[in-house]
């Protein structure tokens, strides 16, 4: 099969080319009006782009325990329809949490057969099971999760200072990435809790000042152990010069942010409206600014969903009170066009969002046939219109509770298909049969 485009996405930027695709994988990048070899299948793909398809390495499946929440069969499926091809599911909100090795064979049974994408996994770093990580990274998992307070549910208990010290030591024994939910416990309970429908209440009970510290504390702990440590969905663009002076000190860290952190403001947040809810919170748009900033100049290194959905019950509440709401954000399917909208308006280009989206996360979790195309690697691919335009409609979301942020949003980019190892999962918004396999970091 041979996919020819006028926008191609390589590693070297945008260009006209034909993508010759044979087992699966990607045997050649060849000029635009190369001849097709007898035989082979031309997918012609006129002037949409053709993207790497995405990787999404912050994601909250929920399954097995709380499938009512989402499940992996409907996540996938979202993901499939919004140009995304590997995923790594979250070790927590399901039942049994991903903190033991029985527990990581709980959930890839109950995901095996179901899955539209490639999917691996994230481990759990909890109190009490420094004895799991060893085996946990052996079984495959990319790497642990942690929280510095409380994660929302009972089951998957934060670490305290002395706790993460000891897994992070462990980690750097084997060179396993933590990485980190990290907002200072005692900022936040230093900070006003008032429940009701207002934003701005909630937004004061979340500060920036909670996130800086925390990351400071993880730089100077990364750094003393000579460990690797991962930001997860930064907000607060204060953060940014302490992250880009310890990446100019050789620290190992690297830094994700996340599509409503870059496309939704504090500003247009209704009171009541606790779709928005999310931890940590979109803040003003002057931080906005400046975390687009850190992207373009590499101080932030990717782009994932941290898609966190819940039952409407718990994320919409008649009262409208932020405090009692569930706190995520569901965009697996809208992070691609959120994000492009935002970025082609600032001046970015198509070719920087594959970077963000797809080359960068699977570089974090050592995907090394993912994200480019590129000869060798995976033939994934996300096809997107991206001069055309669409308005969100929740009933069109494949999420299993169809509630989003985004809804009535007019967003540029259409993704007209996407591809998995050369097969298509997906086309106009209408998926095949789940067709991805289980990855860990020895098959990946």
């Amino acid at each position: 099969m041979v996919l020819r485009s006028t926008r191609v996405v390589t590693p070297e930027g945008e260009r006209p080319a034909a993508v010759a695709v044979s087992g699966g994988t990607i045997a050649a990048v060849w000029a635009y009006d190369a001849d097709v070899p007898e035989g082979a299948r031309l997918v012609d793909l006129g002037d949409d782009a053709l993207l790497p398809g995405l990787v999404d390495t912050h994601v909250h499946i929920n399954d097995p325990g709380r499938t009512e929440w989402e499940g992996f069969a409907s996540a996938t499926r979202a993901a499939a329809a919004g140009g995304i091809t590997t995923l790594v599911d979250m070790p927590l909100n399901s039942i049994p949490p991903t903190t033991t090795v029985e527990n990581l064979a709980v959930k890839q049974d109950t995901a095996r057969g179901k899955v539209h994408t490639d999917v691996g996994f994230w481990g759990g770093a909890v109190p009490g099971n420094v004895k799991d990580l060893q085996p946990l990274h052996d079984a495959g998992v990319f790497g642990f999760k942690c929280f510095l307070l409380h994660s929302g549910v009972d089951e998957f208990p934060q670490l305290s200072p002395e706790e993460l010290a000891d897994a992070l030591t462990e980690l750097s024994r084997f060179d396993g990435l933590l990485i980190v939910h990290a907002e200072d416990p005692q900022l936040i309970d230093g900070a006003p809790q008032r429940s009701g429908p207002h934003y701005a209440d909630f937004l004061a009970s979340r500060p920036r000042a909670a996130e800086n510290a925390a990351i400071e504390g993880l730089i100077t702990l990364a750094k003393r152990l000579n460990a690797r440590v991962h930001v997860l969905h930064l907000s607060s663009s204060d953060a940014l010069p302490l992250i880009a002076a310890a990446k100019r000190e050789g620290v190992k860290l690297t830094v994700e942010t996340c599509p409503h952190f870059l496309t939704l403001t504090a500003e247009e947040v209704p009171d009541g409206a606790t779709e928005f809810k999310c931890c940590p919170p979109i803040r003003e748009a002057a931080n906005q600014d400046a975390l687009w900033e850190g992207l373009a100049d590499g101080t932030i290194d990717c782009i994932v969903s941290d898609h966190s959905p819940s039952t409407i019950e718990l994320k919409v509440k008649e009262t409208g009170d932020f405090a009692a709401a569930w706190g995520g954000i569901s965009s697996l399917q809208l992070g691609l066009p959120a994000i492009w909208t935002e970025a082609r308006r600032r001046g970015h280009s198509v070719a920087d969002v594959a970077r963000w989206m797809s080359q960068a996360p699977a570089a974090l979790v050592g995907l090394s046939t993912k994200g480019a195309i590129a000869v060798g690697y995976d033939a994934d691919f996300a096809v997107l219109a991206p001069d055309e335009t669409f308005t969100v409609d929740p009933a069109e979301l494949y999420h299993r509770n169809r509630i989003t942020a985004y809804a009535g949003k007019t967003l540029h980019g259409v993704v007209r298909s996407t591809w998995l190892r050369g097969e298509l999962i997906a086309e106009n918004g209408v998926t095949n049969e789940p067709t991805g396999r289980l990855i860990t970091r020895e098959n990946a």
